[in-house]
């Protein structure tokens, strides 16, 4: 049966939910201090305390010094009572003797009982702090206990208090008492009245952690959050991106039917999200960023002294969109991205760029490439300046002419040269050598790439063939710089090469001269007609196909006899013919669909292959009576000729 003293002891742990040997290593402090207390004992004194949970019993041991005569007990020993705990001690030396007290029981507990509770109370903070600081960051749950006007005061695990601050409620939320809420654990303090915990349901890693919650893909690392802006209450955008091919990082987060996210929204007081899928690319990345706005063209610029900056086109209805209320969306899109966002319509993008290209020497080379086209561009700005409407297709050449003139400025190239221009004269004429001659002078829409990565190309200022190949053979990388140019537009480029470059070859074997053996080696008549090119070798040809016959490829004809066959005058039809619609003009061969349908359905319900049906002559005759043209099929009847016609 357990004793009073046990019954206490397990009591307390209960209560303070502390550790056992928390409890009892302060209730051992407190033992020895009562003791010191009680014999004015030094602090230079070792003293211990043993405490027996089964029995209750306290048993102090104390440091005392052997001596022959005892003059203070409470800090000496006799030397025959020292060998009866050491026998091979001596005078001098110092020995852990038993000194507990005969009532010691009763005065430990009227003395010692300020200090038990403090040692406890210490260890219970002690605790609390070192739990608190393994949370944070972290979602916990509390009961709110009291509401002022200061905030809330949350009663959490381990008998600890949490303050959640006005600044860190969102605007809108109510709590009462007994309410329960969810937080983020923000901070934690040391203070000599215990741990402060700071709570806060506005911070991003609060929404972070719902979505770990409620996502288990992100939990999990199959998708990864990149990055995160909000406004508690208002509106939230979250990038993601999927670790794992053929994952969906943004159905992953909203879920079926959007139970996920809703579950997030309905915690957030009702908080928009737009989940947005991270992207390597900025510029693709901005793009999708200013949802759900439609953005015509994103220019970057990492070497503006303000910062990263982008300028965004995006046309004239979606601006507003794009900007949000209060410039909400595009605040948090510079947030997400960490680029500044400058947003400007596309006739305010035209003007600029048509300002720039007309007053900054900067751009005098591209102003002489776009020479045509800035009337055009003036004329359009001006109708739209008085308000006059423009055609789908003028604004899709307005938002060329931004693109081109934006991408020059960024990339800052001049011209398709530029990249070359460093090369030395001899070493660009070495590389066009490299290229067959049709190639600058065939147009770049008819190379047979995909119709936007020609039209990207041209954009970008390379008007031929040619040009594209000098590019990718000196630096392709700028070819894959270009807005719209990806992996699978790289890999058609790089086909368009191999051809090419395989024209190069043949072009080179079909240079070869042709010897005189290979000359007697023809026919005849084939040897007279090449005499004029056996003396000349052969001009480069882009493509030379080996066949057993060899076209001539001078300009030498011969005369070969050939049939003559004279045309057979078209029968003429009279104008009275024309009108009385004969029979025999409008003539034509028919089949019955009603039977041909009825013949198939027979045949393939007997598993046969449907015989051709006879084809039966018809004919279209005017019937004057009823005003309108009719069929009549010819019948042959047995013995007789086809001389019957039926209506």
């Amino acid at each position: 049966m357990k004793n009073e003293f046990t019954l206490a002891f397990n009591e307390v742990l209960e209560e303070k939910q502390l550790p056992k040997e928390v409890i009892l290593k302060a209730l051992e402090s407190a033992m020895v201090s009562a003791y010191r207390k009680a014999v004015n004992a030094s602090g230079a004194q070792h003293i211990e305390a043993k405490i027996d949970i089964e029995t209750g019993k306290v048993t102090i041991l104390a440091e005392k010094e052997v001596v022959e005569t005892v003059q203070d007990p409470h800090t000496e020993v006799s030397l025959e009572e020292a060998r009866k705990i050491d026998p091979n001690v001596e005078i001098g030396q110092t020995i852990i003797v038993d000194s507990t007290p005969k009532d010691f029981g009763r005065v430990a507990a009227q003395t010692a009982r300020q200090v038990i509770q403090q040692r406890i109370r210490d260890a219970e903070r002690q605790m609390q702090l070192d739990y608190y600081q393994k949370q944070l960051g972290e979602i916990v749950s509390g009961i709110v206990q009291a509401v002022t006007p200061q905030g809330l005061t949350i009663g959490l695990e381990l008998r600890a208090e949490g303050t959640m601050p006005r600044k860190e409620m969102i605007p809108g939320e109510r709590f009462r008492v007994h309410d329960r809420v969810r937080a983020l654990v923000a901070e934690v303090k040391d203070t000599p009245r215990g741990p402060q915990i700071i709570l806060s349901r506005t911070h991003k890693n609060f929404l972070r952690r719902l979505l770990e919650t409620e996502v288990p893909e992100i939990y999990h690392g199959i998708v990864e959050i990149r990055s995160i802006a909000r406004e508690p209450g208002e509106r939230a955008k979250v990038a993601v991106s999927a670790t794992q091919p053929g994952v969906d990082p943004v159905g992953a987060c909203v879920g079926i039917r959007g139970v996920r996210i809703q579950a997030i929204v309905r915690e957030l007081h009702d908080e928009k999200i737009d989940v947005i899928e991270w992207n390597p690319d900025p510029a693709v990345f901005i793009a999708k960023a200013l949802s759900p706005a439609r953005v015509t063209g994103v220019y970057l610029d990492e070497k503006n002294p303000q910062g990263k900056t982008a300028t965004v086109v995006v046309p004239e209805d979606q601006l507003s969109l794009a900007i949000g209320r209060d410039g909400q969306n595009a605040r948090l899109a510079a947030r997400l991205t960490g680029w500044r966002i400058d947003i400007k319509s596309l006739t305010e993008a035209a003007a600029d760029a048509l300002h720039k290209l007309q007053k900054d020497p900067a751009y005098a080379v591209l102003a002489e490439q776009l020479a045509d086209q800035i009337p055009q561009i003036e004329d359009m700005l001006a109708r739209k300046a008085e308000g006059r409407p423009l055609t789908p297709e003028e604004y899709d050449t307005l938002s060329r002419f931004v693109d081109r003139v934006e991408r020059r400025v960024i990339a800052g190239v001049g011209a398709p040269e530029t990249a070359t221009k460093a090369l030395a004269s001899d070493k660009l004429a070495e590389i066009k050598a490299q290229i067959p001659p049709e190639a600058f002078e065939t147009n770049i829409l008819d190379s047979g790439l995909p119709e936007h990565v020609a039209y990207i190309l041209q954009e970008a200022g390379y008007t031929t063939v040619g040009e594209m190949a000098v590019q990718m053979k000196v630096r392709p990388e700028e070819i894959f710089r270009l807005n719209g140019i990806g992996p699978r537009a790289m890999q058609e480029i790089n086909k368009l090469m191999a051809r090419l470059e395989e024209q190069m070859r043949t072009a080179e074997v079909a240079v070869e001269p042709t010897t005189e053996t290979e000359v007697e080696s023809l026919p005849a008549v084939e040897a007279s007609v090449e005499e004029t090119v056996v003396s000349e070798p052969l001009a480069s040809a882009p493509e030379i196909e080996a066949t057993p016959e060899i076209e001539p490829v001078a300009e030498t004809t011969v005369e070969t006899p050939m049939e003559t066959f004279e045309e057979e005058p078209e029968e003429e039809i009279s104008f009275d013919q024309l009108f009385t619609l004969k029979s025999d003009i409008f003539s034509k061969v028919a089949l019955d669909e009603d039977e041909e349908e009825e013949e198939e359905i027979t045949a393939r319900s007997k598993g046969k292959k449907k015989a051709k049906k006879k084809k039966k002559p018809v004919a279209l005759e005017y019937d004057p009576d009823r005003d309108q043209m009719v069929i009549r099929k010819k019948h042959k009847r047995e013995d007789e000729d086809w001389d019957e016609w039926e209506l």
